[in-house]
């Protein structure tokens, strides 16, 4: 049966909001899906700002988080809204909507105080208020409750699209945060390995903004002025977070807009452009340190695939090319797929699945001890 669905992204990045359009068919490695339209919706500087106000622990408030989820969900809603009647249609029409929502904070252990969590906000019913259809949110609570943390949850689709039966490839997308599906040539669902691997875009694009008052680093023009901080580097890369094995999260607990702004803080007196290079080199390090060591020791792949933003940051692939020369290294786009879109669908996918009854996490990528239907339903009275 097919289903005319649409799937929203809010990343950690805040550089909008992705929706995609698109009909599902079929479930699991039988899914077929096709893309009608996509569009990334900015947010605007307001709402952005309450956000940030909602991850910092010292102006994060009850109201704030109470009126922001709702405040998240209306957003979102008018956003479908949008791209449907772009595409010519109402939104009433969908079959379903399967949302991401808003991460706030995400915690991936119990530390005696608090316990394994993540928060998304962007309220299930507030959508459906706006594009009066059913509603799916809240994908990664049920994988935490089964014993996992809740991400990555992208990798399941992963597998669903870009299985090949004659390429050991790797699925790597470069958001705010950078993250990695590794899929062997005919393997199993249980043969993957997903992780994220640290920042992507988060750290590079906080240092534009307090640098330069521009949200991000167009091609990595500035970057590439620049030359490498030794000692700015030698700290970066001893982040305790890259040593740590898989299965792994990361958002912006640890790489967000604090810990940006702490090393800025140290190192003020270097040139701003060796701050930027350094920052691009240290995404780039960081994701081939991931490689070496928790991939290429016993698989070697033959791609790499790189999604999201960051993909469109030239300067950083051909460092990622010099970095593995034997690794073939393209973009979504190489293989007949949008980079951009591809988080937004993700979550459409995963509400299909949802929608039929299906499991959709993966026990390796996120540690959980048992399959679980990820998601929560909103249904709207017609």
């Amino acid at each position: 049966m097919k289903r005319m669905a649409v799937g929203i992204m809010s990343g950690t990045s805040l550089d909008g909001i992705d929706v995609c359009l698109a009909q599902v068919e079929g479930t699991s490695k039988e899914t077929q899906v096709e893309i009608l339209a996509f569009e990334t919706y900015p947010m605007e500087d307001n709402l952005k700002g309450l956000i940030k106000e909602a991850m910092h622990p010292s102006t994060c408030t009850p109201a704030l988080m109470s009126s922001l989820n709702m405040m998240l969900g209306y957003t979102f809603g008018d956003a479908v809204v949008k791209l449907c009647s772009s595409y010519g249609i109402q939104s009433e029409e969908l079959d379903f909507v399967a949302s991401h929502g808003q991460t706030i904070w995400h915690i991936n252990e119990d530390d005696g105080l608090y316990v394994k969590s993540s928060l998304q906000l962007g309220d299930g019913a507030a959508i459906a208020a706006k594009v009066k259809t059913t509603v799916i949110t809240n994908f990664r609570t049920a994988d935490i409750a089964a014993g996992g943390v809740g991400a990555p949850l992208v990798p399941y689709v992963d597998y669903l699209l870009f299985s090949d039966d004659h390429k050991h490839r790797s699925l790597h997308n470069l958001g705010g945060i950078s993250n990695m599906t590794v899929l062997q040539k005919g393997g199993r669902e249980e043969d993957m390995i997903a992780f994220d691997t640290g920042p992507a875009n988060l750290m590079m694009d906080r240092a534009m903004m307090v640098l330069y008052g521009k949200a991000y680093d167009q091609d990595g023009q500035i970057a590439s002025s620049g030359k490498k901080i030794p000692e700015l580097h030698r700290l970066l890369m001893s982040h305790p977070y890259l040593n740590e094995k898989p299965p792994k999260s990361t958002g912006r607990e640890l790489f967000g807009d604090a810990y940006t702004d702490e090393i800025l803080h140290l190192f003020q007196h270097e040139k701003k452009e060796d701050i930027m290079y350094t920052l691009t080199m240290f995404t780039k390090d960081s994701i081939v340190k991931a490689y070496q060591d928790f991939i290429l020791n016993h698989i070697k792949l033959d791609e790499i695939i790189f999604s999201g933003g960051g993909a469109y940051n030239q300067f950083l692939l051909e460092e990622m090319k010099k970095s593995m020369p034997d690794i073939n290294i393209l973009k979504l786009e190489d293989i007949g797929f949008d980079s951009k879109a591809k988080e937004a669908l993700a979550f459409l996918i995963l509400g299909n699945e949802t929608i039929n009854h299906k499991p959709s996490n993966l026990l390796k990528a996120t540690g959980a001890k048992r399959k679980a239907i990820l998601g929560q339903i909103q249904y709207y009275l017609k």
